[in-house]
């Protein structure tokens, strides 16, 4: 066994003990072959949480194993749903027990604020987690009419198996939250690989996996390097469904791995560069208030972020700042409402949004930055880096943009809005597909017709009117083109982990011999 910390949350003085082993067949436990270690950093201050054991190769082996044996022992076909269910509603339970324990530890790790994390992570985590237990005993299969007389077929929708699930950085509870409720629900196995930059949620909530009556080996987390365990897993022979949401580099890795591998499923998130359309009958204090959401909520680490925002030509000039004769920028609605968030520390109550989760993500949105200026885009709001420490970035628009820049093209991934006007209808929709992404699109409209036939054009996988960024348990997430394949929430990702056979029976019928 590895030996938990116990760290000091110093704004709340909360003591909160971190698992920091591999959780393996319900126990925490070192790495069978290596001595790496992760250091988990906070974001807000750049120091050093904790250390935790950094899994290998041959650990994702020995948590596969532990998964398969699970599955053909205490898990699978081998539980009922009814069982699943109650197991599924105790971890809720328990989540919703150590819910300001869980927001203060992803605050820690992740950045963002503890009332987000808890009002709106947590809590629509545990939301989750009751809705797939309500459909873990209503898998449900089909019955075929073939012959009334001597024959039939039906289908069973069986678990799939052991599942490699690899999540990101953005959302450490929520994405967890996604992979392992419907798995669970199906009766399926799990290997869970957290991200190295925020792991330490995952590690938590598996000791609540235990608490909830688990059997062993039903979940494993092993924390590692995305080139390590990411790639252990896509390329695992004995894995049978890969999850990922990540970028889409990553998603291209894993496909190429799947392939040379034993062609196990799949089902990618991958990135996205969505779309926002404002079109001049709006509401617009209601459209830039969703605008405003779309892109900094989670300080922009989002991959259905409104990054590019295209707004109708005869409203351009009071939804966005201009300058004439080289007059200041005249501040208008949607700078007024970016000026209104602020980006702080997590656990500072007047925090909408806290800082870049690392770094290497600080520094990249900042090159994104100084390449959009120099293909000839102009700052407006935002774009200065702060003194001191935390990987804090403003809210930044860019303004004068063109469809070629990096900028309009790139996933940029932070608080960084990229703008321009269109006249007609025909033109935005142009605009807002001219995209190698197709996860989600918004559009703001008071024109009921005009509403639908956009929607109907938007070659994306979710379309948001009067709104964005707004998700629900029960309704698909996912995308088209490179943003990915399959669908997450709703009973849609209950397809995602399970296999159908078809079953054909006679019962009447004979064979006459030989042919």
């Amino acid at each position: 066994m590895v030996q938990p910390v116990t760290v000091t949350v110093a704004a709340t003085g909360r003591k909160i003990t971190i698992p920091t082993g591999l959780f393996i067949n319900n126990e925490f436990v070192p790495s069978v072959d290596s001595s790496e270690k992760i250091e988990c950093i906070n974001p807000s201050t750049e120091e050093v949480i904790c250390s935790i054991v950094a899994g290998s190769a041959k650990d994702i082996d020995a948590a596969v194993s532990a998964a398969r044996q699970a599955f053909k022992t205490t898990w699978g076909k081998n539980v009922t749903g009814a069982e699943r269910q109650r197991l599924l509603n105790k971890l809720a339970d328990l989540i919703e027990r150590d819910a300001e324990e869980l927001a203060e530890l992803e605050a820690l790790n992740n950045g963002k604020p503890v009332k987000i994390a808890r009002h709106i992570d947590v809590a629509e985590s545990i939301k989750c987690l009751r809705y797939y237990a309500g459909w873990a005993d209503k898998i449900l299969g089909q019955t075929i009419e073939v012959d009334n007389k001597t024959k039939f077929a039906f289908t069973r929708h069986d678990p799939i198996g052991v599942c490699g699930q690899i999540i990101p950085w953005n959302y450490p509870i929520g994405m967890w939250t996604w992979k392992v409720a419907p798995a669970l629900a199906c009766g399926c196995t799990i290997v869970m690989k957290p991200s190295e930059i925020t792991p330490l949620t995952a590690l938590k909530l598996s000791e609540l996996i235990v608490e909830a009556g688990f059997p062993p080996g039903v979940v494993n987390t092993v924390p590692s390097l995305g080139s390590v365990g990411g790639a252990a897993l896509a390329s695992h022979m004995d894995v049978d469904k890969v999850a990922l949401t990540g970028s889409t580099v990553t998603g291209r890795k894993v496909m190429e791995a799947v392939g040379k591998s034993n062609l196990k499923k799949v089902s990618l998130e991958l990135g996205g560069k969505s779309p926002n359309i404002v079109f001049e009958s709006a509401d617009l204090d209601q459209a830039a208030n969703w605008v405003s959401l779309s892109i900094l909520y989670n300080t922009g680490q989002d991959c259905t972020a409104g990054s590019r925002l295209f707004v109708q030509a005869s409203i351009y000039d009071t939804f966005i700042p201009v300058r004439n004769h080289n007059h200041p920028w005249r501040v208008t609605l949607l700078v007024e409402k970016f000026k209104e968030l602020k980006i702080g520390d997590g656990f500072d109550p007047q925090s909408g949004a806290g800082p870049i989760v690392s770094k290497m993500q600080y520094d990249k949105i900042f090159s994104y930055i100084e390449k959009g200026k120099a293909e000839g885009a102009k700052v407006i709001l935002g774009g200065e880096k702060r003194s001191g420490k935390g990987y804090f970035v403003d809210p930044t628009i860019l303004v004068d943009t063109k469809p070629s820049m990096s900028v309009v093209r790139d996933e940029i991934f932070g608080p960084v809005l990229v703008v321009a006007k269109f006249s007609t209808e025909k033109e935005a929709i142009e605009l807002a597909n001219d995209t190698i992404y197709g996860l989600a699109a918004g559009l703001h409209s008071n024109d009921v017709n005009q509403c639908m036939r956009v929607t109907q054009a938007l070659d994306a996988g979710m379309v948001w009117v009067n709104q964005n960024n707004v998700l629900s348990n029960g309704a698909p997430f996912g995308g088209k083109k490179q943003s990915g394949i399959g669908r997450e929430l709703g009973s849609y990702s209950l397809e995602e982990y399970t296999s159908v056979k078809s079953i054909h029976w006679n019962y009447g019928g004979k064979l006459d011999w030989p042919l």
